[in-house]
């Protein structure tokens, strides 16, 4: 794609994002749209977005869950920026939020990380958590701009990796014990329920092997990135869907309930 065809797709995705609107799938409509182009496209998108004073304050990995894998036909994580009007403290907004700003928007529930310090390609898993400030469990509400959720990894890469809205729930300082500490990360369990009922259970190892793990594939991703900067001290990094997602509605209550991990579970109600 040439410089003029990226910023176009940019500034037709950006423009569905603000109304919001639905429009076609790019790999629909371009005779070839890879994923690296579409990186090319989220970057520039990044630009607009600062330009006009947002702020990048970290990323989210989607597609981390191979149990969803089958269902979006995407078959590799993709990720995106987290903006500062994006990113939401779930306490002060009172656990309410409304969804009018999306397009067929979804509730996933996630672990997000702050980095105290820029990380490094080649951590281990415990070195990696050396660099982490704080761990929390949130809600990411991901949407699509292309009708009935039909995209490829392409496409879903280009509109910001889907992300919507990061819901954050109260924070957790990593214990000293790292070793303890990357085993709890691998193994917790968490039950997801809408207004009371079960919805879905999931176990960390559905994203990647454990939060911890799609953090680190996301760090060797950005190495080979030609358009995005590496992972900086300060940001915040979501990571990926515990469980599967659902349509979020609004009138709906969520919440869910962690089991062997020292975070307390998170609840929302949708307006």
């Amino acid at each position: 794609m040439t410089h003029t065809a990226v910023a176009d797709v940019a500034q037709e995705i950006l423009v569905a994002l603000d109304r919001p609107s639905q429009i076609s799938p790019f790999s629909g409509r371009l005779t070839e749209f890879t994923t690296e182009e579409a990186y090319a496209v989220l970057a520039r998108i990044r630009e607009l977005r600062e330009a006009r004073g947002e702020r990048v304050v970290g990323r989210k990995i989607g597609f981390t869950n191979r149990r969803i894998w089958s269902e979006y036909g995407v078959f590799a994580p993709i990720w995106g920026y987290v903006y500062d009007t994006t990113a939401h403290d779930l306490a002060k907004g009172g656990g309410r939020f409304s969804l009018d700003a999306f397009s067929e928007p979804q509730i996933e529930p996630e672990i997000a990380f702050k980095l105290a310090e820029s990380p490094r390609t080649g951590m281990s898993p415990q070195e990696l958590l050396g660099s982490i400030q704080w761990a929390t469990h949130g809600f990411e509400i991901v949407q699509s701009i292309f009708p009935k959720w039909k995209f490829t990894a392409a496409d879903s890469i280009a509109c910001n990796g889907l992300h919507g809205a990061l819901l954050l729930g109260g924070q957790c300082v990593a214990p000293g014990d790292r070793d303890a500490w990357a085993r709890t990360l691998s193994t917790f369990e968490i039950d997801l329920y809408r207004d009371g009922d079960p919805m879905d259970h999931g176990h960390a190892a559905n994203v990647i092997d454990g939060p911890v793990h799609a953090l680190l594939h996301l760090i060797e991703v950005l190495r080979h990135d030609r358009h995005n900067p590496p992972l900086q001290a300060g940001e915040i990094v979501t990571t990926g869907t515990l469980t599967r997602a659902f349509p979020a509605i609004s009138g709906h209550h969520w919440n869910t309930v962690l089991h062997g991990i020292p975070l307390d579970g998170i609840s929302v109600t949708f307006a």
